[in-house]
């Protein structure tokens, strides 16, 4: 087996967590150009109304749903590496029963297996991703993979539209199937990564963790005896003492206040989620051709290739986290990112209740801008924040519990959208924008900055418990003994250690 060491390992771990979201967003984009009257998808399946398209498309999201909920159960036990093999495979087999079929229940069967192994993959590989990343650079590692999401979101609509113009069931059945490509890959990807170190050490198998901390470090040679691992070593090996104080894990635990500050943890985790999908995000991301051409009363081909430059759009917003994320922060790109999507969403409410078609191309514009905005701080900071905020005790579950409620709201804003688009049009709009603005002040008022800190310095914003207290709490802390913190001053600082003995 190869084994990857320092700089190669660092990209071979970002590279597999691109790969799954590449997946998951390539699933995001690919029904939108499917769906629809009079093709071969609507011929194979008996034309279905827009109630069966809204289920065909949000059952995936259902089983995505459950996915999380899996891995909230026995992703911990299992650890990281294990869970992404195996939701890759799961979904080579959902996608196996939906490309081979000719009815609706197979086709909803498959949609179901498919989320189901998505569902997996999208509350592991940010933890994971995470917990192998370099404090400086985890902003940007993990807003990569919002970035790969959108690209699969292209790759989708723009296959999509491509086989548009082939008269047979390959229109549906190849971009379908092409998912698999991407699955089979995530599970080669994978195969020679270790796991995360963290993960080790509370599996009490500390020198496994060791050795994967001395193969991260980019000074070659490193070994586990070098001062830097055996820093880290302890640093994890604290934190994680601290947390088991109580005892073995209990559910309870998650929903507490205490010390650990659960309860705020955990309601974050399913804030920011809530908040991504009722950015009305998913009604343009699934339905961007039918919004264009029944809200917009655009024509199916202008539709389909708006669709797909809406999808460029949003990737080029999609890039400018790489930059942004660790020199501004979460906060500020979250509140930025609602401040432009609310506005957006007015000027299109605006633009569309004039009625003509000049004002209906200028709202396009703006969801074009709307992308933009998206891809600055709403697209990628629900996927990976609650991974930084969360302990390592805990950070399996709180991810999987945020990606349970983020794959819900899915499901809702997606089986909605096409009832409402049907018989509010544009008004449709109005709601996400009252959404978008109010979480500017939620943010503001209740989130902590992760910016450039330690995974396990991060527990010192909640050390207080409750549910309030963002602002005043991300604004400097006490550093516990045994532990350490970079300086979080808008810039990356030398390091503070602290070496004294943890009382427990």
């Amino acid at each position: 087996m190869m084994v990857f060491r320092g700089k190669c390992l660092h990209w071979a771990v970002t590279a597999a967590s691109c790969q799954a979201f590449l997946l998951l967003g390539y699933d995001q984009g690919v029904m939108s150009g499917l769906i629809g009257a009079n093709n071969q998808f609507g011929q194979t399946f008996n034309n279905p109304d827009s109630t069966m398209q809204g289920l065909l498309t949000s059952i995936y999201d259902i089983g995505c749903a459950v996915g999380c909920l899996l891995s909230l159960v026995i992703g911990h036990k299992f650890g990281r590496r294990k869970m992404i093999i195996a939701g890759g495979s799961i979904m080579i087999i959902g996608t196996i029963i939906l490309g081979s079929s000719y009815s609706i229940p197979q086709f909803l069967v498959g949609r179901i297996v498919t989320g189901l192994g998505n569902g997996i993959n999208s509350s592991t590989v940010p933890a994971y991703q995470s917990e192998l990343a370099r404090p400086e650079q985890r902003g940007m590692l993990l807003s990569a993979q919002g970035t790969v999401t959108i690209l699969g979101l292209c790759i989708a609509y723009w296959l999509d539209y491509g086989l548009s113009f082939v008269d047979t069931p390959v229109q549906w059945r190849f971009p379908i199937s092409f998912q698999a490509f991407f699955a089979i890959f995530l599970v080669l990807q994978m195969i020679p990564l270790p796991d995360s170190p963290r993960w080790l050490c509370e599996q009490d198998r500390s020198d496994e963790a060791a050795s994967v901390l001395a193969r991260l470090q980019l000074d070659q040679p490193a070994d586990e005896s070098s001062p830097e691992v055996v820093h880290l070593r302890h640093q994890i090996e604290s934190s994680i003492e601290i947390e088991s104080a109580g005892g073995p894990f209990k559910y309870k635990e998650l929903w507490s206040g205490g010390q650990m500050g659960n309860l705020r943890r955990m309601i974050l985790a399913a804030v920011v989620n809530i908040q991504q999908q009722f950015t009305g995000s998913n009604m343009i991301n699934y339905y961007a051709p039918i919004v264009y051409q029944n809200a917009m009363n655009l024509s199916r081909n202008l539709s389909l290739v708006l669709g797909g430059c809406t999808s460029l759009a949003y990737l080029v917003g999609s890039v400018i986290p790489l930059w942004s994320m660790d020199k501004f922060g979460r906060r500020v790109s979250l509140m930025v990112s609602a401040a432009g999507l609310c506005f957006c969403f007015v000027m299109t409410s605006i633009l569309l209740s004039i009625g003509t078609a000049p004002c209906a191309y200028a709202a396009t514009v703006f969801v074009f801008i709307f992308q933009l905005f998206l891809g600055i701080g709403y697209l990628p900071v629900p996927w990976f924040y609650p991974s930084e905020i969360s302990t390592t005790r805990i950070r399996a579950r709180a991810q999987a519990f945020g990606g349970f409620v983020n794959w819900i709201c899915v499901f809702i804003v997606v089986q909605i959208t096409p009832t409402a688009i049907d018989n509010i049009g544009w008004k449709t709009f109005i709601i996400f924008a009252c959404f978008c603005f109010a979480w500017i002040p939620t943010v503001f008022f209740f989130f902590p900055e992760t910016k450039g800190l330690e995974l396990e310095d991060v527990d010192h914003l909640f050390s207080r418990g409750g549910i309030t207290g963002g602002v005043w709490e991300s604004r400097g802390y006490p550093v516990l003994p045994g532990h350490h913190r970079t300086l979080n001053t808008g810039t990356i600082e030398k390091p503070i250690i602290e070496t004294a003995h943890v009382e427990v």
